[in-house]
């Protein structure tokens, strides 16, 4: 009997919240490299909210995952067996074979990894793509200042943290907002913000902001945009003239629809944002890390040193088996996750 791989692809597009059945479990046979190719077998897959997404039809700077395709996702992946003359059984990868337990790859895209220099799981969360886009965000359309105030939502998340800890090295004030008391804690007593406040905790926008007004006496100058819905609502009214508004995503709206021009659940806030920004000069970018490959070279030469000093810290949210991956990502699109969402697909 044929060798089978495994891999988990899009059933369906989802209407509203994704659920269970918008995914498949999936046995193939193997599959043989070619000329110049190499299988790879996925040790680490990681889960990020960007991948609600590609789960849309609609217009999106990246072209959605086909009906029956193979969910899109990073990995760290191993050689299992190679012609391709730049790649070694053995040798780890990072690569973007999406949620599979085996591949073929022709070498293009991936990067070698070094298991002796860092953990593998962390050339997806810390020192990866989330960590690149903590740093990118922060220090390219952030602009911080010593002495300045920022705001960051899903603060405990893959790329919360890394914001909050790398605005903490430039001498400001950092508020988080995160999902309860626990991450709340583990932010102010572990990653050194000066203030998390739970948005769950708040019954609505308003009473969020009296809680962000205290913790922020001096207004908002950057507001590290994740998330959108009740946080945007209530820290817009916050932010100082000349302020900074990174837009890196909006994951309480990722369930209306490609554009996110769905019906959007509470009073439209679109007049008084609009307003706010000219009167206050707001300077705001959305930006997509791949944009921002050229600062790669930076990122990985300063941040590692952060990590092994304490200034950085990192979670790590693992559940074990490629058929864990649907529910991992329910999860993490509910707030679910601590830190970096990661899934073990095999062993290192």
């Amino acid at each position: 009997m044929a060798e089978m791989m495994q891999r988990i692809v899009l059933a369906r597009r989802p209407e509203g919240h994704p659920v269970l059945e918008d995914f498949r479990l999936e046995e193939t046979p193997m599959p043989e490299p070619g000329a110049g190719e190499m299988l790879i077998r996925v040790v680490w897959l990681t889960l990020d909210p960007y991948m609600r997404g590609r789960m849309d039809e609609g217009k999106s700077y990246a072209a959605p995952v086909p009906i029956a395709g193979t969910m899109e996702g990073g990995t760290v992946a191993r050689v299992v067996a190679s012609d391709n003359p730049k790649f070694a059984p053995g040798d780890y990868l990072l690569s973007h074979s999406g949620w599979c337990s085996h591949a073929v790859s022709d070498g293009k895209g991936v990067r070698k990894l070094d298991p002796s220099a860092a953990p593998l799981s962390t050339a997806l969360g810390v020192l990866g793509m989330p960590g690149l886009t903590a740093y990118v965000g922060l220090n390219v359309h952030g602009r911080p200042k010593a002495g300045e105030t920022l705001v960051v939502g899903a603060a405990t998340g893959a790329v919360g943290s890394v914001v909050g800890q790398l605005a903490k090295i430039h001498g400001l004030r950092v508020v988080g907002v995160a999902g309860g008391a626990e991450k709340c804690a583990w932010a102010v007593e572990e990653l050194g913000f000066d203030a998390c406040l739970d948005h769950r905790a708040a019954p609505d926008a308003k009473a969020l902001r009296r809680q962000l007004a205290d913790a922020c006496p001096d207004g908002v100058d950057i507001y590290y945009e994740n998330v959108g819905g009740k946080t945007l609502e209530a820290v817009i009214g916050l932010m100082n003239p000349f302020g900074r508004i990174p837009v890196c995503g909006m994951i309480s709206w990722y369930d209306l629809g490609g554009l996110g021009l769905g019906e959007a659940p509470g009073p439209n806030i679109l007049p008084r944002v609009w307003r706010t920004i000219l009167v206050n000069r707001l300077a705001l970018r959305g930006f997509i890390v791949t944009d921002h490959a050229d600062r790669f070279g930076d990122f990985i030469a300063e941040v590692p040193g952060y990590i092994r000093d304490g200034r950085v810290k990192y979670r790590e949210s693992i559940t074990e088996g490629l058929s864990s991956a649907p529910a991992a990502f329910l999860s993490l699109l509910k707030g679910g996750n601590f830190g970096k969402t990661l899934v073990k697909v095999g062993e290192e």
